[in-house]
């Protein structure tokens, strides 16, 4: 069974869709490549999110 990548508990950032174990939010990922940011540079940002927590979130907005 593959592990969830975009989860949602109300004790981190009151319940929003965040990548799983890290407190970044989908909102926040689409907010930096709505900006302008690339990949690479939300990577680079965030050590603790990876290309595949990227394209969770984006793949969760398509649902």
């Amino acid at each position: 069974m593959p592990t969830q990548l975009i989860v949602s508990d109300p004790a981190v950032m009151m319940g929003k869709p965040v990548v799983a174990g890290t407190r970044i939010t989908v909102e926040f990922i689409l907010e930096k490549l709505g900006a302008g940011d690339t990949i690479e540079q939300i990577l680079s940002a965030h050590p603790r999110l990876t290309r595949q927590g990227i394209q969770a979130a984006l793949a969760f907005t398509e649902s």
